[in-house]
């Protein structure tokens, strides 16, 4: 009889012990879990980063080859003086705003940077073009690329 009594007086202990280390767990769970979503979030952001630089990427590159194509009416000969302070807007294409200013220090042409050898009559109009697009939920981000361009141009005046 004595062994029976010894027994009676252990089961809540066991049942008390039990349910300690089933919330002990629980909270295990619940930290890697909530773990595990935060880094969904930063793999989603960092995915979607991605996704929007390589659409602004292939926006310049479209962007820059439509003014190639203007040849003579390209807006990358005007100078200093018909570009402003304020730059030219060239437009949106898809979710990308362009916007280009020119880069010249004054308002004629600079002498182009240096290849192989100079060449008479050559100058460059420095443009800078901006490129940005919004991504994320709600598009609360902002994704910038500067593209500089170096256009050459000869000059009427050879003291330029």
């Amino acid at each position: 009889m004595a062994h029976l009594t010894l027994y009676r007086k252990q089961q809540g202990v066991v049942l008390i012990v039990a349910l300690i280390m089933v919330v002990a767990v629980t909270g295990i769970a619940v930290t890697l879990l909530s773990s595990s979503s935060v880094d969904i979030k930063i793999t989603n952001a960092a995915q979607e980063r991605g996704v929007a630089e390589n659409v602004l990427i292939g926006d310049v590159q479209n962007i820059i080859a439509n003014e190639a194509r203007a040849r003579g009416n390209s807006r990358f000969f005007l100078n200093k003086e018909q570009i402003g302070d304020a730059g030219i807007n060239l437009g949106n294409l898809g979710d990308t705003t362009n916007r280009m200013f020119n880069r010249n220090e004054g308002p004629l042409p600079l002498n182009c940077p240096r290849r192989f050898d100079d060449t008479e009559g050559l100058k460059c109009n420095m443009i800078e073009i901006n490129s940005v697009i919004k991504y994320g939920s709600k598009s609360k981000h902002n994704l910038t690329i500067t593209t500089g361009i170096a256009q050459q141009m000869l000059s009427l005046n050879s003291d330029n």
